[in-house]
């Protein structure tokens, strides 16, 4: 492993970890506390480690598992009711055991549920997202499992690995690690074929790995390695790096955080903010438009600042929250594009505001930027001119950099 590889999981500051149903039930025999107290302990230190805290995230499979266990069911179920029912039972347990052996690591917990229905709605992803960024603030340890109780099969993730990668897209992580009951990813099956080969480092949607991928998984689990594979390569849309490796292997998640060559990295080919900015500058569908002051173009331009609300004059079109939108200046042309935290009939009350007034205005305040400057790409054809302020816009100028945030 070079330097570089090393320095992709020394780096990681927000880290998703999936572990699987066969891992955390013991292949099916009941919640394996021992297991799941280690995962603790370590994610525990990884959160507190001086100097480089880590926000960590527990996304665990094994509701059912556990359901099945409790109820006496030797096999898994097909009926949509019977699982989910399963369900309901084994979240009660699971949810007791991780609060309990993270709290005996003095970390605080959350229990947050999920469908694929709640990263589909725009306006519950973005709900979802600040409810797990806000736990991670006050540094408590979200533990995510898909809501089996209410899904079916239409509207399921279909396994835990992709809800994994999904969140891993929706808090932005930096790195996602597949605790798995295998050591990583074979160029084939090595339980049939003697000369598979161990793939230590790839890249994450290279197509050959999905070819070597293949099988089922446990009776317990849903998935197999190929469950990874394609997991792996949707968080890396966002620029997340992707770990499989064995579950039980001693202090993995501590010796990974080390830069430690343990299972198959799978290394995303974008950075994480660039992949956003990639995305947002990709985006074809404009929901509308805000009109800024050349103030405002002076700021976004020249020092990178985000969007106040107090530098927009107007606001076109019909838009939510989290819609791409178009900020151009008075003549039309556009400055930048980004993602508005308000929606549109919200940003025309907020046109010529300090951010200091959007509680007062809104009702809430859910962000003091109208466009973040994390959230926005600027405009290469933008006219590079020096621009001709008076003195209100100086003045202007000064006044949102001296009283509100970027």
């Amino acid at each position: 492993m070079d330097n570089s590889t090393s320095e992709v999981l020394r780096q990681a500051r927000r880290i998703v970890i999936k572990v699987g149903s066969s891992l955390v039930t013991n292949e099916g025999r009941g919640l394996d506390e021992a297991a799941i107290g280690e995962w603790s302990r370590q994610m525990a230190l990884l959160a507190g480690e001086p100097g480089a805290r880590r926000e960590v995230v527990m996304v665990s499979s094994g509701a059912i598992a556990e359901g099945m266990k409790r109820l006496g069911w030797p096999k898994r179920p097909r009926e949509v009711a019977e699982l989910q029912a399963a369900a309901a039972v084994g979240q009660m347990g699971l949810a007791q055991m991780y609060e309990t052996k993270l709290r005996e690591q003095g970390l605080r917990s959350a229990q947050v549920l999920l469908t694929h229905a709640d990263l589909a709605d725009r306006e519950r992803y973005l709900n979802a997202r600040s409810t797990l960024l806000t736990l991670l603030q006050y540094q408590v340890l979200p533990v995510i499992n898909e809501n089996d109780t209410v899904v079916t099969d239409e509207i399921k993730f279909g396994d835990n690995d992709t809800l994994g990668a999904l969140v891993a897209n929706l808090i932005e992580a930096d790195l996602l690690i597949i605790l798995t009951d295998q050591k990583g990813l074979y160029t084939a099956d090595p339980r049939s074929d003697p000369a598979a080969e161990f793939v230590h480092e790839a890249r994450s949607g290279d197509l050959a790995l999905e070819r070597m991928a293949g099988g089922a998984g446990s009776s317990i689990g849903k998935g197999g390695m190929l469950t990874e594979i394609l997991a792996a390569k949707r968080a890396a849309a966002s620029g997340a790096s992707t770990v499989i490796a064995w579950g039980r292997e001693p202090d993995a998640l501590l010796r990974l955080s080390r830069g430690e060559r343990i299972g198959t990295l799978l290394v995303a080919p974008t950075q994480k903010l660039q992949a956003r900015k990639q995305w947002i500058a990709d985006h074809l569908q404009l929901r509308g438009a805000l009109v800024v002051d050349e103030g405002a173009v002076a700021k976004l331009r020249g020092a990178g600042t985000s969007l106040l609300p107090i530098g927009m004059t107007q606001v076109e079109g019909v838009f939510a929250r989290g819609d791409v939108v178009a900020i151009r200046d008075a003549a039309g042309a556009e400055v930048a594009r980004g993602l508005a935290n308000y929606s549109s009939a919200e940003a025309r009350l907020l046109c010529r505001k300090p951010s200091s007034e959007i509680n007062a205005l809104l009702g809430y305040m859910a962000e003091s930027e109208m466009v973040h400057r994390d959230n926005m790409v600027l405009s290469r054809q933008y006219p590079n001119r020096p621009l001709a302020l008076n003195g209100q816009a100086r003045a202007a100028i000064n006044s949102r950099a001296s009283c509100c945030p970027t």
